[in-house]
């Protein structure tokens, strides 16, 4: 069976030509950061090597929403441009196939927030990014994208559980954002920085 979603959240980055293809886009801004006077080093803390666990959701915004696909595997994290970018290579794997994937991260010092560009390698597509920052140590990041044709709102957080622990969600909404429905978790714990 192969897994039946276009965005890969919490995954695998690079693609180091992208960095300026993702800095354009409209979306809107973001939360104050928390980490620093701007949020260029919001993501400092994530650079390493972690393991990674991942729930997926098999079928999102669909009447069957009760079937989790599970993975495990690695997640890196580089930074690049003093830190200004960084790119998180993310290859997982499971009784129901594996993910490769690349997450770029941009800091746009204009908006003084993150954009997010997500990459599954099964398709070699970029998503449309999602945009925000972190505050009081939660990252929350909204965007546009389709799934089935019909148009949706996404919406990624990211929660630091200390030095060496975090968890991604990633929610989708069909409603313009009234309801949301959860369909990717992933929980990260440290090997090395």
């Amino acid at each position: 069976m192969t897994v039946p979603y276009r965005r890969v959240l919490v995954a695998g980055l690079s693609a180091l030509m992208l960095i300026t293809m993702a800095a354009s886009g409209d979306a809107s801004t973001a939360p104050a950061s928390s980490t620093g006077a701007d949020g260029q080093r919001d993501f400092d803390w994530e650079i390493g090597t972690w393991r990674t666990t991942v729930r997926v959701l098999a079928e999102p915004l669909s009447e069957s929403a009760d079937e989790w696909l599970q993975f495990t595997g690695t997640s890196i994290v580089r930074p690049l441009l003093d830190r200004r970018a960084n790119v998180l290579e993310f290859e997982v794997s499971g009784p129901n196939g594996r993910i490769d994937a690349l997450n770029l991260r941009l800091y746009e010092p204009q908006a003084q927030r993150w954009s997010l560009t997500f990459v599954n390698i099964r398709d070699g597509l970029l998503t449309p990014a999602v945009y925000g920052g972190f505050h009081n140590g939660v990252g929350t990041f909204h965007g546009d994208d389709q799934l089935g044709g019909r148009p949706i709102k996404v919406r990624f957080l990211i929660f630091r559980q200390g030095p060496n622990k975090a968890r991604f969600e990633q929610a989708y909404s069909a409603d313009d954002g009234t309801t949301w429905e959860t369909n990717w978790i992933a929980v990260d714990r440290r090997i090395r920085r």
